[in-house]
């Protein structure tokens, strides 16, 4: 059987006008998680990321903590979707940026209505692609990694979003699509999710685990955006 390691991407600039990029903590987050692999002997055969700059920062920073690693694949079906274009679809008018506990959660209630009536089918946000096609997206990823040659497939990092990874879990355990929501929007920053795989089998053997921030001195340190 082989491993495929889930990372999803360090503490992003929430709130901030441009939120694709690691904040100084999301750094730290991620340099800690590779120095946290090392120490467990992890060894990595193939290295898979999405094309946001939040996952070539995060694989940049767990590398500086790890150091080297296999050339990460790129695969746009791991890029996270658009929330903005989610929020828009479902709130016409302008948002302002939140600032406040009320404004946070009227945030995270339109986001959460926007994806929900995006797997339904009701709503279609710009740019974006199907439900359908998003759900496809993911599962070509895990079809990859099923068929990587032996030595590669014995251990797999991937750095991505919740939305993706959140995804791989709902297909893995077979659940209804849209239950990727809910874990999505508990997903914590530089999480480990774990899946274990052969070429005919994918199977869940943990989610959302922060073991490297275990540790007084990372007190207040998890986040989720």
């Amino acid at each position: 059987m082989g491993t495929l390691l889930l990372v999803r991407h360090g503490q992003a600039s929430f709130g901030q006008a441009d939120y694709d990029r690691l904040s100084p903590l999301g750094e730290r987050q991620c340099v800690q998680l590779g120095r946290y692999l090392k120490g467990r002997g992890r060894r990595f055969g193939a290295v898979l990321r999405g094309t946001l700059r939040r996952h070539e920062q995060s694989l940049a920073a767990l590398a500086e903590g790890y150091g080297e690693l296999p050339a990460a694949s790129l695969w746009p079906g791991l890029d996270e979707y658009d929330s903005h274009a989610v929020l828009r679809a479902v709130h016409p008018g302008p948002l302002p940026p939140p600032s406040d506990p009320e404004a946070y959660r009227q945030h995270f209630r339109l986001l959460r209505e926007g994806l929900q009536r995006w797997a339904e089918g009701d709503l279609q946000p710009d740019g974006m692609p199907s439900w359908e096609g998003w759900m496809a997206g993911v599962a070509a990823a895990l079809a990859h990694v099923q068929q990587l040659p032996p030595g590669q497939a014995d251990e797999v990092l991937l750095v991505s979003s919740g939305g993706p990874i959140s995804t791989a879990v709902v297909q893995v355990l077979g659940a209804p699509g849209r239950s990727m929501i809910e874990l999505n929007l508990r997903l914590r920053n530089s999480a480990l999710t774990e899946i274990v795989f052969n070429p005919r089998r994918l199977s869940l053997h943990s989610f959302n685990a922060l073991p490297h921030l275990d540790g007084p001195e990372w007190a207040g340190c998890e986040t989720y955006t």
